[in-house]
């Protein structure tokens, strides 16, 4: 008597959705659309106030960071139209976190940022420092790098590509006497 009602169960089971074709919608996994995972590009990097000592080199070496210093970040697609410009102000410590808010890619190659993106320096709030210097490329757009730099969230992803150091150089140098 058991397994009779045990084969109607299964039965019954079995026709529910060929009875009640409402309920059969319900069973079935209903693709579901996939969250999407927000992609945000960022540039950072550090912006200087060359010594005297080594103006017009490349060396870092004495240099101050610069607050509120401008710094614009140039992004062109592979046919050489500026996709994206935005200027950028550093912090206390002369550093930028420039996110680039709009930034689109219509060739994920070609348009790339480590491709099509360059950091230029704008302008110095010191006027004792306020001459563009070409380290790292500053005056004509600094190569962005990628150092495996992520933030990673549930659904939200931060890519930090790095530029410069750049550096300002002071109008004003007394030249060193070697005697």
């Amino acid at each position: 008597m058991a397994s009779n009602q045990l084969t109607i169960v299964i039965c019954s089971l079995l026709l529910l959705p060929l009875v009640f074709p409402s309920t059969a919608a319900y069973n079935e996994t209903a693709p579901t659309k996939p969250i999407e995972k927000k992609v945000d590009v960022v540039v950072e990097g550090m912006v200087y106030c060359q010594s005297c000592k080594y103006s017009g080199s490349w060396s870092l070496t004495g240099a101050k960071p610069i607050p509120s210093a401008k710094v614009s970040v140039i992004c062109k697609n592979s046919n050489k139209q500026v996709t994206f410009y935005k200027a950028f102000e550093t912090d206390a410590y002369g550093y930028f976190y420039a996110n680039l808010d709009g930034f689109k890619m219509s060739n994920i190659v070609l348009d790339h940022p480590l491709h099509g993106c360059h950091a230029k320096l704008v302008s110095s709030p010191l006027p004792n420092c306020s001459l563009l210097s070409n380290i790292n490329y500053g005056l004509y757009g600094a190569p962005l790098r990628f150092k495996n730099k992520v933030l990673r969230g549930t659904h939200y992803e931060v890519v930090i590509y790095a530029a410069g150091p750049l550096a300002f150089r002071p109008a004003q140098c007394t030249p060193e006497s070697h005697v």
